[in-house]
């Protein structure tokens, strides 16, 4: 004989449903709306992201100068003064040669592309064009934009970086000022909150804070080390465009996995059209080498602390940030998914039971008399 349903708790479960339904739904407004002025103040917040990102590379010099006993202001000026020499160095002696063969190395993709296709139609595959024609063209259409936004970024000066003259100018400006004023925001953002915020919003700025930086100074040094051990390879089997691979390398360090696996694809199909499919094997054994020695020996020692992400969860913010915002998104995600998981962490620890203090044993009446 079955049971019957409890009307009571039948419809307590249907209220507590609705009710949880719109809480979520009015987060979901909260987000939506969130997004929305994200999407409305983006000339602002552009440029402050991009200040934050140089902020957690310069400041390792600038703090190491005020313990010497540098002024903060006299710390800030001369640390960013040294990274714009730095920059124009690099626009002059990298990015205006690889801007060059920019063209040269989206063709090299494409006819990789073509050739693989070709491969692809004969034996012992036999795959017909029908099959691969739409797959093929799409793959073109991607890598043309791919390659072009990425190498473009990085290539074509701070116009195209920071979205302008004027927003590369207000970046420097930014930088600037959270070097010479960065730790005295935290105090002063503490004394215009009210309440439990004066505590909580300063203690998660300065996780995030510190998550940021090891993102960022980690993924400069991995694809630094990547881009030189790997140009060397290709440099030795004799591949053409060899700095615009590196820097494309360097570049997709900062879009984990995601990134390594487009560059190393890149660098294979270059090898391919110019050296043939010997060389290319041998390009593809050198990646698989160091992104084998990246992962296994330099990221765990220059990353002691992870971002504390799943690489689940790394490629699908990758590949959101990809969908909602194109290269720009891509390089984004992960440290947006970093400092989300920061807030979740907090808030995990704030809304957790204490831990049970387990009382001390009563004192028999026999151990009472004795001692």
């Amino acid at each position: 004989m079955s049971a019957t349903l409890s009307s009571t708790k039948t419809a307590a479960a249907l209220r507590r449903s609705a009710r949880v339904s719109v809480e979520l739904l009015a987060v979901l407004v909260m987000v939506a709306v969130g997004l929305w002025l994200l999407g409305r103040m983006w000339p602002v917040v552009w440029p402050l992201v991009v200040g934050l990102f140089l902020t957690t590379m310069t400041w390792p010099l600038t703090a190491f100068l005020r313990r010497r006993g540098w002024a903060p202001a006299l710390a800030a000026t001369a640390v960013t003064l040294l990274f714009l020499l730095v920059s124009l160095g690099i626009v002059a002696l990298i990015a205006v040669p690889v801007a060059s063969q920019s063209g040269e190395l989206t063709d090299g993709v494409v006819d990789g592309i073509q050739k693989l296709r070709e491969w692809a139609s004969g034996p012992p595959l036999n795959v017909g064009d029908d099959q691969i024609a739409g797959a093929f063209d799409a793959a073109v259409a991607r890598i043309q934009g791919s390659v072009g936004s990425m190498v473009g970024a990085v290539v074509t000066g701070v116009g195209t970086v920071f979205n302008g003259l004027v927003t590369g100018v207000l970046a420097l400006f930014l930088m600037f000022f959270f070097l010479k004023d960065g730790p005295r925001f935290l105090p002063w953002l503490a004394r215009q909150l009210p309440g439990r915020l004066a505590t909580d919003v300063p203690i998660v700025a300065e996780r995030g804070w510190e998550t940021l930086g090891a993102f960022v100074r980690s993924q400069a040094l991995i694809g630094l080390l990547d881009a030189v051990f790997i140009g060397i390879g290709l440099w030795a089997l004799g591949v053409p465009l060899v700095l615009p691979l590196a820097v494309l390398t360097f570049v997709s360090a900062f879009v984990p996995i995601v990134g390594a696996l487009f560059a190393g694809l890149v660098a294979v199909l270059i090898a391919l059209v110019s050296n043939g499919l010997t060389d290319a094997l041998i390009v593809l054994a050198i990646i698989v080498v160091v992104q084998q020695v990246e992962g296994n020996v330099l990221q765990p020692m220059i990353q002691s602390r992870g971002l504390g992400l799943h690489a689940a969860v790394v490629l699908l913010a990758v590949t959101l940030g990809g969908s909602l915002a194109g290269v720009v998104g891509s390089l984004l995600a992960v440290p947006a998914a970093a400092l989300v998981a920061v807030v979740w962490n907090y808030l995990r620890e704030q809304l957790a039971d204490p831990p049970q203090v387990s009382e001390p044993d009563e004192p028999r009446t026999g151990d009472a008399v004795l001692s």
